[in-house]
């Protein structure tokens, strides 16, 4: 790729042509001949000309190129003794025959599926496919209570709801459908249907509107993959506030897939064959990211887990599985690590664990305290990457990308800013402040591909959220400063 200082240089003087050669990771049905259209700015909108399935990008495209034995997804639950292997092959067929179901109840392109489940491989199943028919899913994060919920069903109005009987933290078990059946109690939108994985720790009793998935599929078709424009939704995801309208990101189907599978290679250093852990949730953007579809695009095996750090049951899960499953790259949060120190300081755990295959820990979520960085960094002996980005944006915007070219590490920064993000930090009246001087963080216009383009039925919101503030600009929320060597600190 040359070096970061190269890569960064062409990302930023001729976009055109980068993204459009970075396009050339994703199979089209319509290959695109454009990469930016800012024909209605600030509305920005990517490949614009261009046509795909991301489903098929994540899983046939593999079978098809003979790797259709090699893992795709390992389901990791300690929670309930489970350990499960779906090769691409099989995931596939999965995701195939659930994307017939969903079609058989009337899911068609442009329909919306809300996702309010646990962390199962049908999380991941229900996400790829929804994609796979063309129609917008919107997880939500299985700890929600009714009114959030409710609150995301109003705005989505989805056709179909896919949830689980329960769900699993530490050694309660939550009964999920009860929660569910009260949101949509309290939603003004009614779903026409809700699909209900059964599982053996809670089964939950069926309604007059509810249809249990294994029957479900049992009878289904599987479907074949639909090519929908670039532009189109792939998903919405809400901001995690829980007062008033919630904030739905609107993520596109091309400029994300082409900016994932860019960042695989460049950010994370994984590649086809090799594993990817990340030890976060599908309900949040980190899941959808980096649990499914940037380790499926880039042909990687991702493990989904279900658990806490600790306590599931002790300190050292995350090591095990990492040493179980062979993980290159390791990506949590910097929370996940201060409870794990907390539980085994000392760090003796590891020991247990033949850990020469990790090669890297990521960690993001909120700021990395310099203690934790250096404990995990001397444990290790691996570097140890903290990166920052935001729901928002879909993949990072700062970060040390080991697949471009390593960076020395500076504790208490993310490194600098990754190829297609122009970061800048500005004082009150929208001026360049000095390095090492504090001010608001923001982005110039245009974000790159994979960033949000607008908010769900609300580009009004949009442009008051994040691009008033600044003429030109993203406005990011965060506020720090960037010093001499163009290293980004995030500080509040």
């Amino acid at each position: 790729m040359g070096t970061y200082e190269d890569v960064f240089r062409a990302s930023t003087e001729d976009p055109e042509r980068f993204w459009l050669k970075a396009a050339e990771g994703i199979d089209w049905d319509a290959a695109p001949h454009r990469a930016l259209d800012s024909s209605g700015a600030p509305f920005y909108r990517w490949f614009p000309d261009g046509r795909l399935n991301v489903c098929f990008n994540a899983l046939d495209r593999h079978v098809e190129a003979g790797r259709g034995e090699q893992p795709a997804l390992v389901y990791d639950s300690p929670v309930t003794d489970t350990r499960r292997t779906y090769t691409y092959a099989q995931l596939r067929d999965e995701v195939a025959a659930f994307a017939g179901a969903l079609a058989q109840l009337g899911v068609g392109h442009g329909d919306r599926v809300v996702i309010y489940m646990p962390m199962v491989p049908e999380a991941a199943i229900a996400m790829l496919a929804c994609a796979r028919i063309g129609a917008v899913h919107s997880v939500v994060f299985g700890g929600f209570a009714p009114r959030e919920l409710a609150l995301r069903i109003d705005d989505a109005a989805p056709k179909v709801i896919v949830s689980a009987s329960c769900g699993i933290e530490g050694n309660r078990v939550i009964a999920y459908k009860p929660l569910l059946d009260r949101a949509i109690e309290l939603a003004a939108h009614k779903p026409q249907k809700s699909v209900i994985l059964q599982r053996p720790q809670e089964p939950a009793e069926l309604g007059a509107d509810d249809l249990d998935w294994g029957d479900l599929v049992a009878a289904a078709t599987p479907a074949g993959c639909v090519p929908v424009p670039a532009t189109d939704p792939l998903y919405i995801l809400y901001t995690s506030g829980t007062t008033g309208k919630p904030k739905g990101v609107v993520r596109d189907c091309g400029g994300y897939a082409v900016a994932l599978h860019w960042s695989m290679g460049a950010v994370y250093d994984v590649g086809p064959g090799e594993t990817m852990f990340t030890g976060s949730d599908v309900g949040w953007v980190v899941g959808h990211s980096y649990i499914v579809y940037g380790p499926l695009l880039a042909g990687a095996t991702t493990v989904l887990y279900e658990g806490k750090p600790v306590g599931t049951p002790d300190a050292g899960q995350f090591w095990r599985v990492a040493a179980e499953h062979r993980a290159k790259t390791m990506f949590t949060a910097p929370t996940a690590f201060r409870a794990i120190r907390k539980e085994d300081p000392k760090g003796t755990l590891t020991t247990e664990h033949d850990l020469t295959g990790l090669r890297y820990l990521f960690l993001a979520g909120e700021r990395l305290d310099p203690e934790t960085y250096h404990w995990a960094s001397a444990l290790l002996g691996i570097p140890v990457i903290d990166h920052w980005w935001q729901t928002e944006t879909g993949w990072p915007i700062v970060a040390n990308p080991v697949g471009i070219e390593a960076a020395p590490l500076k504790p208490g920064s993310p490194t600098r800013p990754l190829p297609g993000w122009d970061v800048r930090v500005l004082d009150a009246s929208g001026e360049p402040v000095p390095p090492g001087v504090d001010g608001a963080i923001v982005v110039r216009l245009p974000l790159p591909p994979g960033a949000l383009p607008t908010l769900w039925n609300d580009d009004e919101r949009y442009v008051a959220s994040y691009l008033s503030a600044y003429d030109g600009y993203y406005l990011t929320g965060d506020s720090g400063h960037i010093d001499d060597d163009g290293y980004v600190f995030v500080m509040g």
